[in-house]
Formats: structure tokens, sequence, C-alpha cells
């Protein structure tokens, strides 16, 4: 442990700069991956019959080694942060595209009648009503999302997207245990701070009242 310790102080800058490049590619491909699947949730269901086949095809990407996908990435876009991206952007829809879906359609229809029997068209009844109530449902497939494509974005330095998995890919090519902790454990911190930070942003959009129902 001692030892894991002095490579980790030694490689600080190192360690750091690969934090940052890993937090910048993860940061970019979770953004992305929200704006395509929330709305691509919430038109599934609208449409109902599209859903199964949309959400196999994703999943069928969700089964394809993160490895194997990134080498895909190789000859369509070369290598470097851009590939990797759309990698982890791939990887991140199912969790979101499913929540959001789900999340709507679990929504009281009760809610829903009085909604329309108060005149809303169904722009306002998705923002007020719907979003509203599954709002909880999506954020856990976003933060699902969120620890995936962390995990995803360690080896993105394969194809040359630079991060955490550079000192990973070093550490095995020297036989370095040091090496490989001081990008792993700064990789597995990133993901639960990541997650911590995104169960806060969901406890304070969460009306008051359900936050005591919930404590309870």
């Amino acid at each position: 442990m001692s030892e894991v310790i002095s490579v980790m102080a030694d490689r600080w800058p190192n360690i750091v700069q690969a934090s940052w490049e890993h937090i910048v590619l993860s940061v970019v491909a979770l953004f992305w991956a929200i704006v395509v699947a929330v709305p691509t949730g919430i038109l599934l269901t609208r449409y109902r019959k599209l859903a199964g086949p949309v959400l196999a095809v994703i999943s069928v990407f969700q089964t394809i080694p993160s490895l194997a996908l990134l080498g895909f990435m190789i000859p369509l876009f070369g290598i470097g942060p851009i590939p990797a991206v759309i990698a982890m952007v791939i990887y991140a829809l199912l969790p979101i595209v499913r929540n959001t879906y789900t999340g709507i359609l679990d929504v009281d229809s009760s809610l829903l009648e009085a909604g329309r029997g108060m005149g809303m068209t169904k722009g306002q009844m998705l923002r007020i009503v719907e979003l509203p109530l599954a709002r909880p449902v999506i954020f856990a497939g976003i933060r699902t999302a969120t620890v995936m494509t962390i995990g995803v974005a360690t080896l993105a330095a394969f194809i040359g997207a630079g991060g955490l998995g550079d000192l990973i890919l070093r550490g095995i090519a020297m036989v370095d245990t040091g090496i490989i902790l001081a990008g792993a454990v700064p990789a597995a911190l990133l993901a639960v701070l990541f997650d911590l930070i995104l169960a806060w942003v969901d406890w304070r959009v969460t009306p008051k009242g359900l936050r005591i129902r919930h404590s309870r």
C-alpha cells in the first residue's frame, strides 16, 4: 500500500492531467447521451409500437464488448477523443432511454386525465406532469449511465483518447502494479464522486415534501 501511495505521489501531476482528460471525455459523452436518449425515450412513449425494436437495437449495442466497439470506431472516425466519445455515447443510451420510457409510462393515468380535463396540450402535459413525475426514474438511468461511461472511458486510451486509461496501459506494459492502481483508483473514485453529485442534484430538485416522505 505504501508503494502505491508513493507512486501516486510521484506521478501526481500526471494523475491530475489524466483525471481531467477522463472527466472531459465522460462529461461530453454523457451530455450527448442525454441529448439523444431522453427525447428518444419520450418519442417511444408516443409511438409504442417502435419501443420494442428500438430498445432491442440499443440493447444489442450494449452486448458488444467495449474494447471491440472502440475498435470498430477506428476505421470510421480514426483515433482520438471523437471515436471514444461516440462509443461511450452508444454505451450510455440504453439505461437512459429505457428509464425515460418506463418512467413516463408509469405516470398515474388519473393524473393524466386530470391534466386533460384542465385543457392541457400534449406539450404542457409532458412538461408539467409527465417529466416531473418521471424524473426520479430518469435520473436513476442517468446515474447508471454515468458510472458505465466513466468505466468505458478507461478503455479510450487504447485508441489514443487519453484519460486515466493511459496510466493503466503504461502500468500493464511495465508490469507495475503501482502505476496500474494510480490509474484505476482515481477512475473508481471519479465514478463514486459523480454518482454522489447526481444523487445530491436529484435530492435538491425533489420537492421538500417528497424528501421527507423518502427519508421515512
